[in-house]
């Protein structure tokens, strides 16, 4: 209940600082200029943290740092409706694909430092031994490819379009993995993780969100410049 009063006051304040005109300026393209930026994306800052550092609720992903056609991707997913939040999709309903370009390029040019992880887990060993499993093998009877296939052997995500798996709160990793479970997230055509996510089961998903919340951010946390080999299936969204 206290997570959910929260979640909601952080949502409450970002709609605020849009009703005080950030999205008066949205529907043209800002001037390519920097100049601003802090301004416009006030009202992501209000619920992801400072200059887009990842809070202590699990509802709220860091943005710094992640490649810019992922964040790019996902922003015009909430417009387009293809992921589903009302907040978010309220808050980028009006904004062009060039001003949500803009967006996605400052976030992922930032270079803020990772919060210490705690090694601690209430986790079951066996859990995060499955989960572990999953991430750095996958599971080939199940056609369920490991997550360092495609997220980079370190798991900080692939330049331009692929996210990092570490640095999140468990909640987070488990509340999307089940969404593309449940289908009620997607992305553009071919949907990969759509079709992982349904082969996954729930313990799966606990085991491997379990896995990733206690690992370290490796020496250099930023995402890797390309994949030694290709992708296990073709994705939407990356490009061609």
């Amino acid at each position: 209940m206290k997570k959910n009063k929260t979640a909601r006051r952080f949502a409450a304040i970002a709609l605020l600082l849009l009703g005080h005109g950030i999205v008066a300026m949205a529907a043209t393209p800002p001037a390519s200029s920097t100049s601003g930026i802090e301004q416009r994306v006030a009202a992501c800052i209000a619920c992801h943290g400072r200059e887009g550092a990842t809070t202590n609720a699990g509802y709220f992903p860091r943005l710094s740092g992640k490649p810019a056609g992922y964040l790019f991707n996902q922003l015009r997913s909430f417009r387009d409706g293809r992921r589903f939040n009302a907040d978010m999709s309220y808050m980028v309903q009006h904004l062009s694909d060039a001003y949500l370009m803009e967006m996605a390029e400052y976030f992922a040019g930032l270079d803020l430092p990772y919060p210490p992880v705690s090694p601690a887990s209430d986790a079951p060993p066996a859990q995060l031994a499955r989960g572990r499993q999953l991430a750095l093998e996958g599971d080939a009877a199940r056609q369920i490819p490991a997550c360092v296939q495609c997220h980079g052997a370190a798991l900080t995500g692939v330049q331009p379009a692929i996210p990092g798996l570490l640095g999140l709160p468990r909640l987070y990793v488990s509340s999307q993995l089940g969404a593309w479970l449940t289908s009620e997230r997607h992305a553009l055509a071919p949907d990969c993780m759509a079709d992982i996510g349904r082969r996954m089961t729930t313990a799966d998903i606990n085991a491997v969100a379990s896995w990733l919340a206690v690992q370290p951010m490796p020496a250099d946390p930023k995402p890797a410049a390309s994949l030694p080999a290709a992708l296990p299936m073709r994705c939407g969204g990356m490009p061609k």
